[in-house]
């Protein structure tokens, strides 16, 4: 190998950024942290932070989201990059959204950061650690609208650095990914009501959807629900049938989302 100088380039940080999405109250949420240290200090912002020298990106996304919510996710950490520690496992799917390199996003250094998006069923209140000095669920609605300059409370205020627009960009991956894949059943319990699975779609949408319809269009997927053998009382009125997501990860046709 020939002589590498790294003085000769200049130094940056690498981050990892999070959406943690969920249906909660039939709004779809995303998980936001006060920040507690410089910069923007008090401001609500997505958790997240800087990637350690011996862990890959999906293990720092994972342990972030352990250390500022205590949340965990459901996929381990890949073989080769260290245990998985506290860290790997749990009940909420993870992805790599895209990355956020503008030299001037972050005040403190030139800083690169990683999104990830997590989705997650119904969760409960996130607890406050690491750098964080509280955590919250709030309506991507609410977040967004203050992004695009609506008047409200302090609690619409935009989210800190670029996240405003790393939450847009993992909210409409989510909504467009529910088109054509069974990732609607990652907010779901490991067993739900077609009508519990269409709140979901309605939530991440936006939009009001046709029980009727609804329920043909993803009973006649091939693959996308099993039944689970059972039926269920919580959503009040006549016993509904309980499902379990199917095999497929590929919807054909793809539940497409209805022109507003």
């Amino acid at each position: 190998m020939s002589p590498y100088d790294p003085s000769a380039h200049p130094p940056f940080a690498v981050t990892v950024d999070l959406v943690v999405l969920t249906v909660r109250q039939h709004a779809l949420c995303a998980l936001t942290v006060r920040r507690g240290e410089p910069p923007y200090q008090g401001r609500w912002a997505l958790p997240g932070g800087f990637v350690r020298p011996d862990e890959n990106l999906a293990e720092a996304a994972a342990r972030e989201l352990a250390e500022e919510t205590g949340l965990r996710t459901q996929q381990p950490v890949p073989a080769g990059f260290g245990a998985a520690g506290p860290y790997g496992t749990g009940g909420a799917h993870l992805e790599q959204l895209a990355t956020y390199g503008d030299p001037n996003r972050d005040p403190r250094m030139r800083v690169v950061s990683v999104a990830h998006l997590v989705l997650a069923p119904d969760l409960p209140a996130p607890r406050a650690g690491g750098d964080a000095r509280s955590a919250r669920w709030a309506p991507v609605d609410d977040l967004l609208q203050a992004e695009n300059g609506a008047p409200g409370e302090e609690h619409r205020a935009p989210l800190a650095f670029d996240h405003s627009q790393i939450l847009a960009d993992g909210v409409e991956r989510a909504r467009s990914k529910i088109e054509y894949s069974s990732l609607a059943t990652a907010f779901c319990p490991p067993e739900f009501t077609v009508g519990e699975l269409r709140r979901v779609y309605e939530a991440v949408w936006g939009v009001a959807l046709d029980p009727r319809n609804f329920h043909r269009k993803v009973t006649g997927t091939p693959g996308f629900l099993v039944p689970a053998g059972g039926t269920t009382t919580r959503q009040g009125g006549r016993p509904a049938q309980l499902f379990r997501a199917g095999g497929a990860t590929l919807l054909n046709p793809p539940m497409l989302r209805p022109e507003v």
